[in-house]
């Protein structure tokens, strides 16, 4: 009998942990991404990979957290096109408090399942712009807005009218609306004040697939996993920030430039490859004007030729204005979108710090050249030796550690042994010497 017991005993343990494993096994699991950042490339495989993850594992919902001043049109019509074709439904939350979602921001959380927003955060912004940030001509403009139109107003058809207005008002118009007016439009679904509040409201949320099938969500035990940016995905959205990409144009030409200079040292000539590669391909993910090339190449030209020319610092001067004038003219021209801009006061600290290493390098050539000189025999002028015989005419001294050949200087007299003798003059390998 007690063996009995036992055996019960075990088998309903194994019962029941077989049953919270399959309990755990069949619990709903939410990712959480957070995309902050402007929709560039890097964006749009950050999305992709969210997308088929969540399809992988089978997740309840996606939730991407989104707070961005909008990018490149192109990647934003990838992210829409993927989010539609997701067979897990895609929500969209613009947060936190203060964030938004500007212009291609703002289409990307029409188009996704759900949309929410955090109460203090802003949406829209969407009128067209050409790949330098410039606006489009008008027949240009019109043809581009209502392609966006058509391509926006199926998904927020769904949301009514009034949401359709707003959507076209956005691309038409530039408007831009607070959490509360685009919850009034119907242009989102709720606000949230943070991801566990809208885990909670999405609670028996019905979502209309792009099949238009209805799924309703059951997310009040799901687990959450966050997904985060990979390592590339994080450098490349690194390069898409005009104060990086700055910086290491700014370290990469100076660091060439002492390589070019001083050969041999390949540590510079590498981290200025280095630099100027990851430099020239965020230039290439930024709206640049690349005439403000020209004059930070001339920046450092002036600066080398400063070191070589007489002209104590003008050039120097003239350089650093040059080098902050190239830099605003390459990434804050009027064609440049504001949130790809680089910061005024960092241009104008660096070109300075550049021009004051350059003006130390010019004052120490300038030294160096006026300096008597620091090397060979004729530095032995003026030290002091001792004398290793007695010699009228012509002996041996020693000078430091080195022992010369030397004759006596008129009106010396006769030297002796170990008296102190100065250098006078160096004539090819012998001293010319006094009695000190």
């Amino acid at each position: 009998m007690k063996r009995i017991s036992l055996l019960l005993v075990f088998l309903i343990g194994l019962f029941f942990t077989f049953h919270s494993a399959h309990a755990q096994t069949n619990q709903q699991l939410i990712l959480v991404m957070n995309a902050n950042g402007t929709i560039e490339p890097a964006m749009q495989q950050y999305f992709e990979r969210g997308i088929h993850t969540a399809e992988s594992q089978n997740a309840e919902a996606l939730i991407i957290q989104l707070d961005t001043p909008g990018g490149d049109l192109q990647s934003m019509d990838n992210i829409i096109q993927d989010i539609r074709a997701s067979t897990v439904p895609v929500v969209v939350y613009v947060a936190p408090n203060s964030a938004m979602a500007g212009s291609a921001g703002a289409l990307i959380t029409i188009s996704a399942d759900v949309a929410a927003m955090a109460p203090e955060a802003a949406i829209g912004a969407s009128s067209p712009i050409d790949a330098s940030g410039q606006n489009l001509d008008s027949t240009l403009a019109t043809k581009q807005k209502e392609i966006m139109k058509a391509t926006i107003r199926p998904l927020v058809e769904r949301r009514g009218a009034a949401a359709t207005q707003l959507a076209q008002d956005m691309i038409d118009n530039a408007k831009a609306v607070s959490a509360s007016e685009a919850l009034q439009a119907g242009l989102i679904d709720f606000t949230a004040t943070d991801v566990s509040d809208v885990i909670k409201k999405l609670d028996g949320f019905a979502v209309t697939m792009p099949d238009n099938s209805t799924l309703t969500l059951h997310t009040a035990n799901a687990t959450t996993e966050p997904l985060d940016m990979n390592l590339i995905e994080q450098l490349l959205l690194i390069l898409t920030d005009s104060n990086i990409v700055f910086i290491l144009l700014s370290i990469g030409a100076y660091a060439l430039l002492t390589e070019l200079s001083h050969p041999g040292t390949w540590v510079a000539g590498f981290i200025g490859v280095v630099c100027l590669s990851l430099a020239i391909y965020g230039m290439g993910l930024l709206s640049v004007n690349w005439f403000g090339l020209i004059f930070i190449v001339t920046a450092f030209v002036l600066f080398i030729l400063d070191i070589k020319a007489p002209t104590h610092g003008a050039l120097t001067i003239v350089g650093i204005a040059s080098f902050i004038f190239g830099a605003l003219t390459l990434f804050n021209s009027p064609s440049v979108p504001a949130f790809q801009r680089v910061s005024v006061p960092l241009v104008v600290v660096v070109g300075i710090v550049f021009g004051l290493i350059f003006a130390a390098i010019l004052t120490f050539a300038l030294r160096t050249l006026h300096s008597p000189l620091q090397s060979g025999v004729q530095t032995l002028v003026g030290k002091t030796g001792t004398a290793k015989k007695d010699f009228d005419t012509t002996g041996q001294v020693q000078v430091g550690s080195e022992l010369w050949s030397a004759e006596a200087a008129d009106g010396s007299g006769q030297i002796r042994q170990g008296e102190s003798v100065e250098v006078v003059e160096v004539k090819g390998l012998r001293l010319k010497v006094r009695k000190k």
